[in-house]
């Protein structure tokens, strides 16, 4: 079966479901033409990247012992890398498209999407799908993993400034041990190509969402989500809390490390982990903010249409019911003039308090607090827990 058989129809879109990985997952039993198989699919990946480093660090007796300063044991780092956040990452595949496939049919469903503008958004589907489905993008992604990810940024910045299980004493200082090899040419290139693919499925869902925006919109200012009908579109951040967790532990592995060997305290990470913070929220929200033209620009006729209307209406009111414009027999009690008076000021309310992103709150919380939450255990470190629960139930009661 191959990947267009599966699609009943344009708005079936997934964002996960396809590339090259999908279907060698896909002959290796590793994957369903759904993403079944996902607890298969977690631990083989999750073993394949971790166990032989657990086998090759015993067969050099760096497991535990004073060996070197970071036994692979008590490297926690890399057990939140591959045991944790890894799965998360994997995890967050099934999420996604359990939760986003049917965001594309809301277009639709809720006539965001003209009948004449048609065409041009099944074209932008059609775009994304291809470029989900690239080979070359997929090659480039690989190229980058071991060009940057592994040769710059893991050999120059990552390592723990001391001995550790993955090295070895060199002349000119160190050099990777069998396991270490295996670490940074096998296992850790798994993760990085995992996590920048995701970053390039952002991209696809943010170059989506640009071609959309370009459509002439059908938005209707008195829409009850108060964002012209695309409230929709802000929950989809709740499919990436998967992605936002997977983060937070990759940051919060980093920052164990240096402070259960290197004698770091949690308050020097700060920064960083308010810059995490503020990119996954941007990965996730920053595209919802190409609609806020059309959005602003709604409001704007929305007030100035709902405006004129409601001055036609109040002074028919005023001389009706004012002024003794009122038929003789027309009782005043009961009549739905006044009820209609009513619900054009709530229409009118609604189109004043209408905002110009398609973001709540709520879901801006939520991404905040699943990146946080893998790094709140480390409050540990500076504080016991007692004094902690006290400090949480002072906040909640």
């Amino acid at each position: 079966m191959n990947e267009s058989s599966m699609m009943k129809g344009p708005t079936d879109f997934s964002l996960v479901l396809g590339g090259p990985l999908y279907q060698l997952f896909r002959r290796a039993h590793l994957s369903g033409d759904a993403l079944e198989l996902h607890r298969r699919r977690l631990v083989v990946i999750s073993l394949l990247g971790w166990l032989p480093l657990l086998v090759l660090s015993a067969l050099k007796g760096q497991l535990l012992g004073r060996a070197v300063a970071v036994p692979f044991l008590l490297d926690v780092e890399v057990h939140i890398r591959f045991l944790v956040a890894l799965p998360l990452l994997i995890e967050a595949e099934v999420v996604v498209h359990q939760r986003m496939r049917f965001v594309l049919k809301q277009f639709l469903e809720r006539n965001v999407i003209p009948e004449s503008a048609r065409t041009r958004f099944d074209a932008a589907i059609a775009s994304a799908a291809r470029l989900r489905n690239s080979v070359l993008a997929e090659v480039l992604l690989i190229a980058f993993v071991y060009g940057v990810g592994v040769l710059i940024i893991w050999r120059h910045y990552a390592p723990l400034e001391t001995t550790t299980w993955y090295t070895v004493p060199a002349v000119m200082g160190s050099k990777l041990s069998l396991a270490g090899l295996w670490y940074g040419y096998l296992s850790l290139p798994i993760f990085q190509f995992l996590l920048v693919r995701w970053y390039f499925r952002l991209f696809i869902w943010a170059r989506f969402l640009w071609q959309v925006s370009r459509i002439d919109l059908s938005l209707v200012p008195t829409h009850p989500d108060r964002v012209g009908g695309l409230g929709f579109l802000s929950n989809t951040a709740f499919a990436f809390i998967p992605l936002a967790m997977a983060h937070g532990t990759v940051l919060s592995g980093v920052i164990t490390s240096r402070i259960f060997h290197l004698g770091a305290a949690l308050l020097t990470f700060k920064v960083e982990i308010a810059v995490m913070v503020v990119i996954v929220e941007c990965m996730v929200f920053a595209p919802l903010i190409l609609f806020a033209a059309q959005l602003a620009r709604a409001k704007r006729t929305g007030l100035r249409e709902y405006g004129t209307l409601a001055e036609r209406y109040v002074r028919e009111f005023d001389s009706k019911w004012l002024r003794g414009g009122a038929p003789a027999d027309e009782p005043l009690l009961g009549s739905g003039d006044i009820q209609s008076l009513a619900d054009l000021g709530n229409s009118f309310e609604v189109v004043r308090g209408m905002r110009i992103l398609p973001v709540t709150k709520d879901a801006i919380l939520r991404l905040a607090t699943a990146t946080l939450l893998p790094i709140a255990p480390l409050l540990l470190t500076i504080m016991p827990l007692e004094e902690l629960l006290k400090m949480l139930a002072g906040v909640l009661f």
